[in-house]
């Protein structure tokens, strides 16, 4: 059975999709971009900045899904400049620190024209 992940503490869905799905004991969530959930806004700021709103959000969803940053198998990474690589990876080893299997790719735009976009899968606790 799928169950459709929902929190309030993180940004709504901005098109036809659910903040994230849980299958057969794992997360599989949809890409968070840094919008402040309070306000609905972008995270005013540059890479470092928005990359920190972005793991706020993804914190949400997984504790919402019953899960954590410890429970993360798999990240996929969207920068819209590979020149913040070094400064994204600053603060994604702040956050994954289980170092999961990663993919992180340089993509023409982002929703919103966002610096960045991470999703997840991850082990559900339940």
């Amino acid at each position: 059975m799928l169950k459709k992940v929902s929190t309030t503490k993180a940004p709504a869905a901005i098109g036809p999709y659910s903040q994230g799905i849980v299958a057969n004991g794992f997360l599989f969530a949809s890409g968070q971009i840094p919008i402040v959930p309070e306000t609905g806004e972008i995270a005013d700021g540059d890479i470092t900045v928005q990359a920190h709103q972005v793991m706020k959000n993804i914190g949400e969803v997984l504790k919402e899904a019953g899960s954590s940053f410890e429970g993360v198998v798999k990240t996929t990474c969207f920068l819209a400049d590979m020149a913040d690589f070094g400064a994204f990876n600053g603060v994604y080893e702040q956050y994954f620190t289980g170092k999961p299997a990663r993919s992180c790719v340089a993509v023409k735009e982002l929703p919103k024209k966002v610096l960045c976009e991470v999703e997840v899968i991850a082990v559900v606790n339940s």
